[in-house]
């Protein structure tokens, strides 16, 4: 797109005054850089993904609560990772992981492998082990 065409619709970027870096062509055909507010489609895509994380933060929230997960599950949703990204930052294989979404499991855990997931999460092992959904 021209330089001139780069679009500066209304984005969460322009509520913080920051700009997004777009490359564009100027007016010798060459490409070069722009400054960008948003653009529509843009936004409404990531309003859509940011509110789908959210209700699936919420569910996994609701399911410590109803003792259907674990808190890991909890924490993986709400750092915005997966069973395979989690288990990368735990260094363990993704069925163990996955075993320890189930509270029956997670119960049997020990410190040094809650630990594990407590530093992934950022948050202590007593946080961890004491998350009921509050």
């Amino acid at each position: 797109m021209k330089k001139e065409e780069v679009p500066q619709d209304s984005s969460n970027l322009s509520k913080s005054n920051l700009k997004e870096l777009c490359y564009a062509t100027d007016e010798n055909g060459n490409y070069t850089t722009a400054l960008s507010s948003g653009w529509e489609p843009k936004t409404i895509a990531l309003e859509n993904s940011i509110q789908d994380i959210n209700e699936r933060i919420e569910q996994a929230k609701n399911d410590v609560i109803n003792g259907l997960a674990s808190p890991i599950v909890y924490f993986m949703e709400l750092h915005k990772m997966d069973w395979l990204t989690l288990a990368g930052y735990v260094e363990m294989w993704i069925w163990r992981v996955k075993r320890h979404g189930k509270p029956s499991v997670f119960k049997k855990l020990s410190d040094k492998t809650l630990g594990k997931y407590a530093e992934a999460f950022e948050i202590s092992v007593e946080e961890l082990k004491n998350y009921k959904g509050n």
